[in-house]
């Protein structure tokens, strides 16, 4: 894809980029965009100005663009933005799937105790015996609180709330989560 912005795309690629959303169609005649936010609460993609966008899997011929956006916000389950790069409907259209990163850099602060799911992933578990129980894979949402799925170097997988109940400590520069859960605990 060429264009204003093209060029300027493959430099200015974050190294710290979290992929946050997809864009799903145009929205109006102007060139806005509708994003389906991957968070239940979408400030990444408030809290930046410039998104980087990255072609579909198997997309040909299609080049990571940056999008500079003058406006966004929430409209029913969705992100309606505007960019400088986007002149109308077609252009718009032109993106649907395209896959919309930010720079983690970017992110607003979390608040005390709170965390982004992307700076989880990958930590260390361990037990208050001290016992690594693996590393956390991924988390899943249930609606009531989030859950670590942790993943072993044998290939146990354990399924722990994350909640304060077995949350003993979370130390993002250690890279270290310790919780109260036994080592011969499987399932959450």
């Amino acid at each position: 894809m060429s264009g204003p912005g093209a060029a300027e795309a493959e430099e200015a690629w974050p190294a710290d980029a979290i992929e946050v959303g997809r864009v799903l169609d145009a929205w109006g005649v102007k060139g806005a965009i509708k994003v389906q936010a991957f968070a239940k609460d979408p400030q990444a993609l408030f809290s930046s100005r410039r998104w980087h966008l990255q072609p579909p899997d198997g997309a040909r011929g299609a080049s990571r663009r940056l999008l500079r956006i003058t406006s966004a916000r929430e409209q029913a389950d969705v992100i309606v933005a505007q960019s400088r790069e986007i002149e109308d409907r077609d252009a718009a259209e032109a993106l649907r799937g395209w896959r919309v990163f930010v720079a983690r850099s970017s992110f607003p602060t979390a608040d005390a105790d709170e965390y982004y799911w992307v700076d989880l992933i990958g930590l260390e578990v361990l037990n208050r015996e001290g016992v690594v129980l693996g590393r956390v894979a991924d988390l899943l949402d249930t609606g009531a609180h989030s859950v670590l799925r942790i993943e072993s170097e044998d290939g146990v997988e354990r399924l722990i709330p994350f909640v304060a109940h077995y949350v003993d400590e979370v130390s993002l520069a250690a890279r270290r989560i310790v919780v109260d859960w036994g080592a011969d605990w499987h399932e959450g």
